[in-house]
């Protein structure tokens, strides 16, 4: 039990920069006391104790400001950076080595919808083993973020998110090409890639006014084409044409 804690802590350090001691992250972290609390719970859960474990999360979201019901699956190395907001649903599972910063949402689509055809269904999404969610982010629905994924700051993620990948927008869209998850930097603050964060609709704007230009120059030079050809003949190409002799 020593060593997970030491395990867990250590990768505080490791992703924190403000993190300067063991002792800083077990005294005054609240995700460390809200993620040490929800693995109580949880345990509790699982052996149906359902009141005393919704009752020990309810302390835990009083006072550290992060939700998390106990019926979610947590896996190792769980960072919520600040966390103040952060709210994770019941059936919301997160792997290994998994970053959320502040005000992130693991929620489902329609809680409020015959809630009770929902009791026990799969309604929350599965962060995969090392995502890192942008603060605001909102990740809705039994949907699944692949390995090494990266959401924005403010994404609204209602689909699947393929391995490696960036997704960025409202709604969330793949900004870029996937990334080598093998050769994936260690850490990435807010899931933001190094630079210029791409706008995938940008992109696609751009490349939209990049092909009517290539399109316009196609045609001036087809219409060149033609007016040569037409003066090679003798034809006049412009102007008001020659009047008959009729008119005469």
């Amino acid at each position: 039990m020593f060593a997970r804690l030491k395990d867990e802590i250590d990768s505080y350090i490791a992703r924190d920069p403000a993190a300067r001691s063991r002792v800083e992250v077990l005294m005054s972290y609240p995700s460390f006391h809200a993620i040490t609390l929800h693995r109580i719970s949880h345990w509790l859960w699982l052996r149906d104790w359902r009141l005393t474990s919704r009752w020990l999360s309810y302390v835990a979201r009083l006072f550290t400001g992060i939700e998390i019901h106990p019926g979610a699956t947590i896996g190792k190395r769980l960072f919520i950076d600040h966390g103040l907001g952060v709210v994770i649903g019941e059936t919301a599972e997160i792997g290994d080595d998994v970053t959320l910063y502040h005000d992130v949402t693991l929620g489902g689509l329609l809680p409020s919808v015959n809630s009770r055809a929902q009791v026990g269904v799969k309604r929350h999404p599965t962060l995969r083993d090392g995502v890192i969610v942008g603060s605001g982010a909102q990740i809705l629905g039994p949907i699944t973020v692949e390995a090494g994924a990266r959401v924005g700051a403010n994404a609204v993620v209602v689909s699947d998110v393929a391995s490696g990948t960036t997704v960025v927008g409202i709604p969330a869209k793949a900004a870029g090409t996937p990334r080598l998850v093998d050769h994936a930097p260690d850490f990435c603050a807010y899931g933001a890639t190094a630079g210029r964060m791409p706008d995938p609709t940008e992109e696609e704007i751009e490349s939209l006014v990049a092909r009517v230009q290539a399109l316009s120059a196609r045609v001036a030079e087809l219409e060149a084409r033609l007016g040569g050809t037409a003066e090679a003949r003798g034809e006049v190409v412009d102007g008001p044409r020659p009047a008959s002799a009729g008119n005469h």
